[in-house]
């Protein structure tokens, strides 16, 4: 990794170069590297630790201030509730993970000695821009080599020592393996960030993770196409007919685990026949946990008639935008979803709530009734969708990636927590022998346009006849090799 206050451009220049030579390395290779960044950090934990314990002193006293928020200071904490150890991790859970470069995903056999394949590839050169999280650095890394892929990563001011160290350990770990250092690249300098969103010749995908602010900004002020999301505003509706300690236990969970999290809950839809019997006890729960309620008048009315009266005047009255916003906090916006004729007319309330209001990051149901729940599932336009589970499961490491990249909610090439996957590409390949256009056509030779295995090809081959083709195709890739 090289740690650059040069012009921005060089660095991109240095990555499109270093990303040629990252491709064509064979997975060993790329595996070797992310065990020796494994073992370089693990051994220079205290180092890092120390490095960020004054970005986090600086942090602290700008939240104090009102210069930083306290949701950047807590994602800045690299030493917190073992973050550093799931940093760690998550490389060895990368390196496990298949080789993503080079699958065939697609092969037809178009004519006799003609074949088509779609193969995945690296995307080439990432731009990551992001704020605080100085862990991003070790997952950007460890995800971009597997996949192939060089990395630029400009991080926020406000971590910066911890950015320098983990950079420096990194550099020098990989010097003793076959990727090539300019494959990442750690930009420092403040004004870097224009030229390198202009760089559209040598950046291939930015990537910002941060607020919305920041995410709207790289969006507003490049041509590269982004991967990201500006808001993390989940919901949760709870259904008439679900279990009072499933209620507590997920809509606790998506609320207090980790409220500055982008997956935690912001806003709970509940039926109206759920005010006096499963949402009290959901209240109690939460207001134990210090989260605020902020109501709408039919649920703070029910509510305030069945809470103990120390814990009613807590409830608070809701506004329209407390339903847009992303709190980021132990703050939750209730939303009744008021008495229809059917349970798929009451469902359809909150589905068109959700659409309209959500940021499509991960919306969720708790209900007993599967039909409700698959119209729920269907209907609902966001990245991530879950039943009787909690939004803060929205996670690379927990849908078992390894670590993510960030999270999207575009709708385009890769959505929901982005890990190894969603930093490829492919590439159509044709393998023939002397083929030209002018052979196919009117009058002339018919294609065959004929489906070819791939993946565990004699488990899935059909017939006798596909297999046949397969082992023929084989016979003349292994004679032209």
């Amino acid at each position: 990794m090289s740690l650059t206050n040069a012009d921005p451009l060089e660095a991109a220049k240095a990555a499109r170069l270093g990303s040629r030579k990252l491709a064509i390395l064979p997975t060993e290779d790329r595996n070797a590297a992310l065990t020796a960044i494994h073992a370089a950090l693990a051994e220079a934990k205290d180092e890092i630790l120390a490095a960020n314990a004054r970005d986090l002193a600086s942090a602290t006293k700008a939240a104090e201030s009102g210069v930083l928020s306290q949701s950047l200071v807590k994602r800045l904490d690299l030493g917190k509730k073992g973050k550093y150890e799931d940093m760690l991790q998550g490389i060895l859970d990368v390196r496990r993970l298949p080789d993503p470069i080079g699958r065939i995903g697609v092969r037809t056999l178009l004519d006799d000695g003609l074949v088509l394949e779609r193969k995945s590839s690296p995307i080439g050169v990432l731009l990551i821009i992001f704020e605080a999280r100085p862990e991003v650095i070790a997952n950007i890394a460890s995800l971009a080599i597997k996949s192939g892929n060089a990395a630029i990563l400009k991080g926020g001011k406000e971590s910066t020592e911890s950015f320098i160290a983990i950079s420096n350990v990194i550099s020098k770990a990989l010097q003793s393996t076959a990727v090539p250092n300019g494959c990442l690249q750690l930009v420092v300098t403040r004004d870097a960030v224009g030229s390198l969103l202009s760089a559209d010749r040598y950046i291939d995908l930015v990537i910002p993770r941060g607020g919305n602010e920041l995410v709207r900004m790289v969006k507003q002020n490049t041509q590269i196409p982004v991967l990201g999301h500006a808001d993390g505003l989940c919901s949760i509706y709870l259904h008439a007919d679900c279990q009072i300690p499933m209620a507590v236990r997920v809509i606790v969970d998506s609320k207090t685990s980790y409220p500055a999290a982008c997956n935690s809950l912001e806003t709970l839809l509940v039926d109206e026949d759920a005010l006096k019997t499963v949402l009290p006890a959901v209240a109690e729960a939460l207001l134990s946990q210090g989260v605020s309620l902020r109501c709408d008048y039919t649920s703070k009315k029910a509510l305030s008639s069945t809470l103990d009266k120390h814990q009613a005047v807590f409830l608070q009255d809701a506004s329209d935008e407390d339903y847009k916003t992303e709190f980021l906090n132990l703050i939750l916006a209730i939303k009744t979803i008021p008495k229809t004729e059917t349970p798929e007319k009451a469902v359809d309330l909150a589905i068109d709530h959700i659409n309209e209001f959500s940021s499509h990051h991960t919306d969720a149901i708790l209900t007993s009734s599967k039909s409700i729940a698959d119209r729920f599932l269907e209907a609902v336009d966001s990245a991530s969708v879950y039943w009787n589970t909690s939004t803060r499961m929205a996670d690379g490491q927990r849908y078992g990636f390894g670590t993510e990249v960030g999270i999207s909610t575009n709708k385009i090439h890769s959505r929901g927590p982005v890990g190894l996957e969603g930093l490829t590409i492919y590439r159509w390949i044709i393998i023939g022998e002397g083929q030209v256009s002018m052979d196919y056509g009117s009058g002339a030779k018919k294609w065959k346009h004929q489906r070819l295995p791939v993946g565990d090809e004699e488990a899935i081959a059909q017939d006798e006849e596909e297999l046949r083709m397969l082992k023929e195709f084989r016979a003349k890739r292994m004679a032209s090799s």
